[in-house]
């Protein structure tokens, strides 16, 4: 018999009836609700859920607003009010974002330590250094125009310093990489860094020949060892060649410290040669030759030779250097600016700055364009004559030096300034930029003018009146010529704008009143002088 044929439908309706899973947690509930036995959906399942979870993160906050939202356009057909904004969430984390006292939302992460807020803001680097303003190193506009100073807390400026503390160490440890392979900018900066952060003393000659000079060997030093650094001493640059970019020396509160002009001068502009030790190089015996022509050709190879330059004429040891710093401490007269410290390379003492060594200096080394004498004493040839005085012939006392101790308070006599300042200005005639901060007692020799054959003074009471030489009666070389010798000079710093600060601020006093005073009078008198034709002129 044929088997009788069952047909199975090929799609089944779904069970309108829950899962068993969920059949089982429903019946496992309903008797908790009363005996209900109707089953719920998975969607009135998740809005309990979401009920129960805001009821209970709902301490202080409240429960949040779970209203369904309507679209805009048919909340407007129904007139629906609109749905309020969300309640802002609680922070996160356990307490929220950590705020300070103001309400600033402090950085994430743990609090510092106690330790940490209590060290000082710059660690140890933030010692302040000898010779410095109120922010832990002399202030930007007393250092040279254009001269590099990296930026305060960088690299660089954070090694310069460290170097500067160690530098005895540092001298000796890196004697064959400072000359040559050191920038010229970082050398310059390194010297400036020297005379405010070096502890104890200023600059020396040793630091200056160790930086400026090629290295050389010395009498202590290891035969076996650095035996390729040795070497290469032959290799080394001519100290003109590799200092031909160095511009800026800034030797501030070192001269007559630590060092002398004379000393400076030696270092930068080398002695000539004595002709006797050139003429007797070669032994007046000479060893026998083989042939006569063997000698002959040595005779003629030497005349052949061309003398070296070196050898007849020394060069500058900074042939290009245009910025210059020879400021002293404040009060060089004190005894407490003149120490009595010993340096390696001289045991005797500094003598103080003096005039004359400086217009020395500057007959070696006319190309100057920027200048600081700040806290300079008065020009003089002879200031330890100021009190010396003898008696001549015909029973009359008569002073010794130029200036007497008199001369500027009582008789006004400024003749022997004028004339030092004068012949400053003939060898300096290139300066553009002047700093005489802390040179108030001698300021008055800028624009006075020394007239008749006794040395009779007279200041311009009116500095702006502009008048000729032939106006005024004034000669040739009786005072100051801002017109031709310093004709190029743009900026004289008088510490005019500290000066209007502290008096705008209240806190000025005579001496602020009488810097301003003066800087505005030597304004008017190199402007009368100038009359319009020169450089514009600015004292600051």
């Amino acid at each position: 018999m044929p088997k009788k044929r069952v047909h199975f439908k090929q799609y089944s309706k779904p069970q309108s009836t829950a899962p068993a899973s969920l059949s089982s947690t429903t019946a496992a509930g309903a008797g908790s609700h009363n005996g209900e036995s109707e089953s719920r959906g998975v969607n009135q399942r998740l809005a309990e859920l979401r009920r129960f979870g805001v009821n209970s993160n709902s301490n202080a906050q409240g429960a949040l607003d779970v209203r369904p939202t309507v679209p805009p356009v048919i909340r407007d057909i129904l007139q629906l009010p609109e749905t309020p904004a969300p309640r802002p969430r609680p922070g996160r984390g356990r307490g929220g974002p950590r705020v300070d006292a103001t309400g600033r939302r402090l950085p994430p992460g743990p609090a510092p330590p106690q330790s940490w807020l209590n060290r000082p803001a710059h660690g140890i680097l933030s010692t302040v250094p000898r010779q410095s303003g109120s922010d832990g190193r002399r202030q930007d506009q007393h250092m040279l125009p254009g001269l590099y100073l990296p930026a305060r807390g960088s690299l660089i400026d954070l090694t310069l310093r460290q170097f500067a503390h160690s530098w005895d160490f540092q001298r000796e440890y890196c004697r064959y990489y400072l000359y040559q392979h050191l920038p010229t900018h970082l050398r310059e900066a390194l010297v400036a860094y020297l005379s405010i952060w070096k502890d104890p003393g200023n600059v020396t000659l040793a630091d200056l020949k160790a930086i400026l000079l090629p290295p050389q060997k010395q009498e202590g030093d290891d035969e076996d060892e650095d035996v390729e650094l040795l070497q290469e001493e032959e290799d080394y640059l001519d100290p003109s060649i590799a200092n031909k970019d160095f511009r800026h020396l800034d030797l501030s509160h070192s001269i007559g410290t630590s060092l002398s002009l004379r000393e400076l001068t030696d270092l930068l502009f080398p002695p000539k040669p004595s002709t006797t030790t050139t003429t007797t190089t070669k032994p007046i015996t000479a060893e026998p030759r083989e042939s006569w022509e063997d000698s002959a050709d040595e005779d003629e190879d030497d005349a052949l030779q061309p003398e070296t330059p070196s050898s007849s004429i020394p060069r500058p040891l900074l042939p290009n250097l245009t910025h210059l710093s020879l400021s002293l401490p404040p009060n060089p007269l004190s005894s407490s600016t003149f120490t009595t410290t010993t340096t390696p390379s001289n045991h005797h003492h500094p003598l103080p700055p003096s005039w004359r060594h400086l217009l020395s200096f500057a007959s070696h080394h006319p190309t100057l364009t920027h200048l600081s004498l700040a806290n300079w004493p008065e020009p003089s040839l002879t200031p330890n004559a100021k009190y010396a005085s003898f008696v001549t012939a015909q029973g009359r006392r008569v002073q010794y030096g130029g200036t007497g101790p008199y001369s500027h308070s009582l008789d006004n006599d400024w003749s022997e300034a004028i004339l030092v300042l004068r012949r400053l200005s003939r060898a300096w005639y290139r300066l553009e930029w002047l700093d005489l901060r802390g040179c108030a007692g001698w300021w008055e020799a800028l624009w006075g003018v020394s007239r008749g054959p006794m040395g009779d003074m007279h200041l311009d009471q009116d500095a702006g009146s502009g008048g000729t030489e032939e106006e005024t009666g004034g000669e040739e070389g009786d005072r100051v010529d801002w017109r031709v010798d310093w004709g190029k000079v743009e900026t004289v710093v008088f510490g005019l704008k500290e000066a209007e600060r502290k008096k705008f601020l209240g806190g000025g006093n005579e001496e602020e009143d009488m810097v301003v005073e003066k800087g505005k009078k030597l304004e008017r008198h190199v402007s009368g002088l100038r009359k319009g034709r020169g450089r514009w002129f600015a004292v600051c």
